[in-house]
């Protein structure tokens, strides 16, 4: 029986599927949105459930014992900070934070009250990502050296600073999650804004893994077909876990003997990884153990992709001088 009284702030595109999933867990108690459209589905959908547009009205209830945080990534702080200090138990969104000094003192705040802190990263809560997982520690592969994460899409709202923010927490936290290795260090950082803006839609990284392992993540808001792999090859084969197919999604291809693949049975897949993710929550609300994306993992995150960020600028700053520097000297 769960003994959780859950409130979820944030009720747009992705929180309405987390709303949902706590509802149908039994959790949910109250929603909290600024848009009154937003609370009207939300009454309309789910009987005995609490709407407001105050979030201190969720501070100040005795009853509601955690809280989801689904609203942008720059309102994250502030808010997982005044719900943590109220009491109570947090899971946000991804990243935690875009600045590394703000996740440590989340987790550092949620350490210090014996809270759940945990964070949307959700492939790591994702059958198949847990059955690679398993095959790379039993030495399926033979020891890894590469990991390469392509999530490319079309996103119409681009409402983050850049898709690296949107998008890479998935991609960092997974390759971590599945070689066992931590992010070392950015060895390259690219980005391109296709409207000439602030807003970088397509992005390239390097990292350096533990161990030598080299990591490759490329995101985009702007690929009209989509695409999702995440390949990881060892010394012996090289798995492609493909998340846009229904059938076949985890293939194991051996690195010496051509044709000789293997494709890798998953149970459980019709479970929604989203519904594994929110029942983890739960459990750790209940039990009081860490969760598998805790405040460490969005640290993690969070301080690998700062430094991404700033090698980015730092080019793109340098690039448009050396444009600039090329024009100017046409124009003589």
């Amino acid at each position: 029986m769960n003994h959780q009284r859950i409130a979820v702030i944030g009720c747009g595109v992705w929180g309405r599927n987390i709303v949902r999933n706590f509802y149908n867990l039994n959790v949910l108690d109250t929603v909290c949105d600024i848009d009154e459209e937003n609370l009207k589905k939300v009454t309309e959908q789910y009987k005995n459930v609490k709407v407001t547009k105050d979030y201190n009205d969720i501070i100040n209830s005795k009853e509601i014992t955690a809280v989801a945080v689904v609203t942008p990534s720059h309102t994250h702080f502030k808010m997982v900070k005044a719900m943590l200090e109220s009491g109570k138990h947090v899971y946000v969104e991804k990243p935690i934070s875009t600045v590394a000094n703000e996740a440590k003192a989340l987790k550092e705040l949620a350490d210090s009250k014996g809270l759940v802190l945990m964070v949307g990263h959700l492939l790591l809560y994702h059958p198949a990502v847990n059955r690679l997982k398993m095959l790379i520690e039993e030495g399926a592969l033979g020891d890894i050296v590469y990991a390469q994460s392509d999530r490319l899409n079309v996103n119409y709202f681009k409402n983050d600073r850049s898709v690296m923010w949107d998008l890479a927490p998935h991609d960092v936290s997974m390759i971590s999650y599945v070689t066992g290795k931590e992010p070392v260090r950015i060895i390259s950082a690219i980005g391109c804004s296709s409207e000439r803006n602030d807003i970088m839609d397509i992005t390239h990284l390097g990292i350096l893994f533990e161990d030598g392992v080299i990591g490759h993540i490329s995101d985009s808001w702007i690929t009209p077909k989509k695409h999702v792999t995440l390949l990881v090859r060892g010394t012996k084969a090289t798995a492609i876990l493909d998340d846009t197919v229904a059938e076949n999604k985890l293939v194991i291809f051996d690195n010496f003997v051509k044709d000789n693949t293997q494709n890798i049975k998953l149970d459980y897949l019709e479970i929604e990884p989203l519904k594994l993710e929110c029942q983890h929550f739960i459990s750790c609300c209940e039990t009081g153990k860490k969760a598998r994306s805790d405040g460490d993992n969005g640290f993690m995150v969070t301080h690998i992709l700062e430094e991404a960020e700033k090698i980015m600028l730092g080019d793109r700053v340098k690039n448009l001088d050396e444009v600039n520097f090329a024009l100017s000297r046409l124009k003589k």
